[in-house]
Formats: C-alpha cells, structure tokens, sequence
C-alpha cells in the first residue's frame, strides 16, 4: 500500500509528537526506587520513628501501649508480621525493676524504609567501645523516616519535632537515681514531671545524642510540643 507525501508526513508528525510527551513524563517522573519502601528481601523494614504520637503526652499506656503503637503504625504499612518495640527505658518503681530500651528491641540489623541500615547490632546502635562509640551509629537526619517513608521534622522545620520519648541514658539503660527520667513509667500527661529525650536529627540544646539529649518541660501534650516534640517514639522489629 503507498501513502501520499503529505499522510506520511503526518504520521511522522505524530510519532515524534507521542515521543517527546514521553521523555518529558519520563523527565518529570521521580524514580520509584527514590520514594518507594526497599522491596529487597534482605532489608526488610525494621526501624522507623512514629508519624504521630499517642496524643496523651507522655502517658503511653506504660510499655506495654508504647509497644503496640509501634506495632499498630507497622501494621498500617503492610510490616505487622514483625513484632515491634518503642525504644524505651523505664524505672524501678513500685516494686518493679527497671527496664532498659537497649535490651527490648532485638539484636538488629535494623533497616529504614528505604533500606538503609541505621545499626548493624545493639553494640553499633549504642556505641559500645571506644571504636564504634567514635564511628557512631547512623541515625540521623538523612535515615530517620516515619512508618510512611516520610521525614520527621528537626530543627529549623516549623514545627521542630526532633525529641523523641526515650527515658534513656546515652548507654540505652535506664535512670538509676530518683528523679523521674519517664515520666512516670509513661503514665503520667501531667504539667510536672519530666522523660528523657533525643534528637533524631543529632542537632540542637546543646547535646546531639539521638537517644539522651535532655529532658522535657513536664510530661502533657503542651509540654512536649513546647519542648521542641509531638511525642513521637522510636520503633524497632526484635525478629
């Protein structure tokens, strides 16, 4: 079959037409691996900081609502197989021992939601020698994401949420003195009181660890947001 000069022209017309829209959707397209969760089985999701708090200031539920705050956000993105654990010190109170965060989240390695490895084991994530305590663990600004894939807001975003409940010491171990370093066992939203905090983003208050940065204004929702917080947690998968 012959086309006349004038048909084929247009037919050539259409083709590049249809070829530049695609380059430029091409162009303008992020690449999915930018934004997507890691597919790679090797790397599962297994550490993320909470899109939103409890909402009831430091008043968790006790470790026990902590835990399955964690668990009910991994759930929500597909990651409720995994049993998760909010980083969380308590202290010895009312005839109960304390608890240590570092020894409730499992042995690692733990992976964001894009993959990246923020500690290979318990002793790079708290610094254990002299060596790996100089190294540092690689929670920071560029790896902390919500549950979502999303980032946290730090310093310099409006409003700053970089402090993250802890009640821990840098070493991942709880308070041995008698002062209130969690809010009573996060129990307590009132205006007095006080739970130890980090800072995900490693900056500000004169103190950049990301678990034991200094401790909050008191313990009630308005209290944490003043201090520079939304009562957000840190979640790791033990398996």
């Amino acid at each position: 079959m012959q086309y006349s000069k004038s048909y084929a022209g247009s037919l050539l017309c259409v083709a590049v037409a249809a070829l530049s829209l695609a380059m430029q959707v091409n162009a303008q397209t992020p690449p999915a691996a930018a934004n997507a969760r890691s597919t790679d089985p090797t790397k599962p999701l297994s550490f993320f900081v909470t899109s939103v708090g409890v909402g009831n200031g430091a008043n968790l539920g006790g470790l026990a609502g902590a835990d399955a705050h964690c668990q009910n956000l991994a759930a929500s993105v597909g990651a409720g197989r995994k049993t998760w654990r909010a980083y969380l010190s308590t202290q010895a109170l009312n005839g109960e021992p304390a608890v240590n965060a570092r020894d409730r989240i499992g042995q690692g390695p733990w992976y964001n939601t894009r993959g990246a490895v923020v500690a290979k084991d318990i002793a790079q994530l708290q610094g254990d020698t002299l060596d790996l305590a100089r190294l540092g663990n690689n929670v920071s600004r560029a790896t902390v994401f919500t549950e979502k894939n999303e980032p946290v807001k730090g310093g310099g975003d409006k409003p700053n949420e970089h402090d993250i409940l802890t009640g821990s010491q840098p070493d991942g171990r709880a308070f041995a003195d008698a002062a209130d370093h969690t809010c009573k066992n996060y129990t307590s939203n009132a205006a007095d009181g006080s739970v130890q905090l980090g800072h995900f983003d490693r900056t500000g208050g004169g103190n950049t660890s990301w678990n034991s940065a200094h401790p909050s204004r008191g313990c009630g929702q308005d209290n944490l947001v003043s201090t520079g917080g939304a009562g957000l947690l840190y979640c790791f998968a033990i398996n």
